[in-house]
């Protein structure tokens, strides 16, 4: 004999309740709909689903039973609403945000731990690339969001960017460097330093040979290159080597006293830091929600990471 899970589920609502309008009431369905159910499935059983002249209503063994089995179908249903719920108001899903790994380092894996006290029932999965990479998992459906520098979007692109931070980037070194310790610096003093080269691939690279070039070196004097942003701080502290850094992870690093920016002024790449995202794709509640947070975020540091550019002496 089979049974519609849907006149279990009313069963189990009634049995819940311990009447026929309150668990018609529990369902967001009129009495008169669930009393046609409970008959009808009594003319099928040839049974009582409720004892007779019970206030509440109490099942038969068979009325037990089978409310245990739609119990199973009302619970599965009610998580099923709060599922959706949750995913249109942006308090669950997944979202998958991929990054140029240095900034991804520095500031945004912090600000999604910080978002996901606050948010525990988002999952973030985490990537890095650069440009090219994250233009393509954007286009692919593979990211909801990337995080990287780009100079202006061309009118009528597929892809939509909102700045987080304007392009700085800086010469830095360890604390104990000794070009730190020269009251006068040019830009020639650092042709005497070997250099840490940036991730293959990334801007900051085409960044530090653009530097090179302009203070007169042909060649790159490299020592070390490929490694993540620790172990990059971590050679520099062992080193007297250079490298060049987006300013901002030279803040977020300020309070550990492990890296300094060179005073010395240096060319500017023409570029922003921000979010992108692929234009008319589906913005889901949750990816939008982690973007608006880090968006926030920033606005907020902005002054703080300004000030501090300010505080430096720029050197020739």
């Amino acid at each position: 004999m089979k049974f519609d899970e849907k006149h279990l589920a009313q069963l189990a609502a009634v049995v819940e309740a311990g009447g026929v309008t309150e668990g018609a009431n529990l369902l967001g369905m009129t009495q008169s709909a669930v009393s046609r159910t409970l008959s009808s499935m009594e003319k099928r059983l040839g049974e009582r689903l409720f004892l007779p002249g019970r206030r509440p209503l109490i099942p038969t063994l068979i009325g037990r039973q089978l409310a245990a089995h739609g119990k199973v179908i009302l619970d599965a249903s009610r998580k099923a609403s709060e599922t959706a719920l949750s995913f249109q108001a942006g308090s669950s899903g997944t979202v998958r945000i991929g990054g140029v790994p240095f900034f991804m380092d520095a500031f945004i894996s912090r600000m999604i731990g910080g978002f996901q006290r606050i948010e525990p029932d988002i999952r973030v999965d985490q990537s890095y690339g650069n440009l090219p990479e994250l233009h393509a998992g954007l286009r692919a459906g593979q990211l909801d969001l990337a995080i990287c520098p780009t100079g202006l979007v061309p009118a009528g692109s597929d892809l939509g960017f909102t700045e987080i931070l304007p392009g700085r980037n800086v010469v830095a070194a360890s604390t104990r460097h000794p070009l730190l310790k020269k009251k006068r610096l040019t830009s020639a003093d650092v042709l005497n330093y070997p250099w840490i080269a940036p991730l293959p691939g990334s801007p900051l690279l085409a960044d530090l040979h653009s530097i090179l070039l302009s203070i007169g070196m042909r060649e790159v004097e490299v020592r070390y290159s490929g490694g993540s942003l620790l172990s990059v701080m971590n050679y520099l502290q062992e080193t007297n080597a250079l490298t060049v850094l987006p300013h901002s992870v030279v803040f977020a690093y300020r309070t550990l006293g492990q890296i300094q920016t060179i005073p010395i002024k240096i060319p500017q790449p023409d570029r922003s830091l921000g979010i992108m995202h692929l234009e008319g794709a589906p913005r889901l509640p949750a990816s939008e929600k982690l973007r608006r947070y880090i968006l926030t975020g920033f606005e907020e540091l902005k002054t703080l990471i300004l000030r501090h550019e300010n505080a430096v002496v720029w050197g020739g």
